[in-house]
Order: C-alpha cells, then structure tokens, then sequence
C-alpha cells in the first residue's frame, strides 16, 4: 500500500475512533486524550495487521488514557504473548492488559454462525438493559462464552452487563474482563 494512501486510512481510522470515544465517554477527557488514545489504538492494530504471528481480526483493543486492553480469542499462546509485547512497545501506553484467551481456530461454520447470534443477542440484551451503557463494551464469543471488555463507569454497571449477558439464551459462559474507569 503507497505511504500516502495508508496515512489516509491511518488519519481517517483515528478521527473516527476518536468521536466515537468522544461521544461514549461518561467522564470528561480532553480533545487531546482522546485523540492521543485512538492514535494508540490505531497504531497498535496496524502494528498487529503486520505482524505474521498475529491475526488483527481476532484481537479487540481498546485504549483509554494510555491504558491498553487486549480482548478477543487467538489460536495460540504465541499470538497472546506477540499482542501483548506490540502492545507495550507502543509509544504512549502506559499499561496493557492482555485478556486475549486462547482457543482453537478449528470450528465448524454452524458454530461461527452460532457465536455471531449469541453475540448479537448478548449486544441487544446490553442497549435494552438501562443499566448498562452497551457503547461501551465490547463482546466476543467463541463456542458459547462470551467475553466483555471495555470501560464501565462504575461496579453496578460492570456487575449489571455480566449479569445481562449470562441471561442469555445459548451463553454457556460469561467472563468480564471490563475495567472500572
């Protein structure tokens, strides 16, 4: 890809992940922390595009104020441990926390599929629920067990989406690894 063309997308990709933090956020951040977390993200998820023993698809981040999380379902160790090393050598993190979980890559398409509803549903049980603020957690699944990440304002709220989520028709699972911000 040309140098300019990637400087595009790189410049269009933070503008958006930093109005959709902007907009998520309950807590006031400065214009500047915002942009600074989204250059974070991005670099991190270009950073991991690259990397051979990485697949970005798989891996979820999510940065607020220099502090990285890694969420998501990789096929191996190797690519747990590579994330987390790209994550931390990235300039402006401060911490990262790696929730990435190993499992195997090996799944039929029904079971994908499956996983695509479960999350779907998990997602809607969250905006439904005044509880829970579903912009901003985020939700993968794999074979049934649904993993929430993100930023939660306070105990109640991270304690009401696992809550919501385990309700949920197909869930066989539940782990939060949402932080209190």
């Amino acid at each position: 890809m040309r140098p300019i063309k990637r400087n595009l997308i790189t410049l269009g990709v933070v503008a958006a992940l930093a109005g959709n933090a902007w907009a998520t956020e309950s807590a006031p951040r400065t214009v500047g922390v915002v942009i600074d977390d989204a250059a974070i993200t991005t670099s991190i998820k270009t950073k991991l595009t690259l990397e051979k023993d990485t697949k970005a698809r798989q891996i979820n981040v999510e940065t607020q104020k220099g502090i990285v999380q890694l969420n998501g379902f990789v096929d191996s160790s190797a690519a747990r441990s590579e994330a987390e090393k790209i994550a931390a050598g990235t300039d402006g993190v401060k911490q990262v926390r790696n929730n990435l979980e190993v499992r195997s890559a090996d799944r039929p398409a029904g079971e994908v599929v499956d996983d695509a509803m479960i999350t779907g549903k998990v997602e809607a049980a969250l905006v439904a629920d005044k509880r829970t603020s579903a912009l901003r957690v985020d939700i993968e699944t794999h074979e049934g067990e649904v993993q929430l990440s993100g930023f939660a304002r306070n105990q109640a709220e991270k304690d009401a989406a696992a809550a919501v989520a385990r309700a949920v028709t197909g869930v066989r699972k539940v782990t939060n690894s949402i932080d209190v911000r």
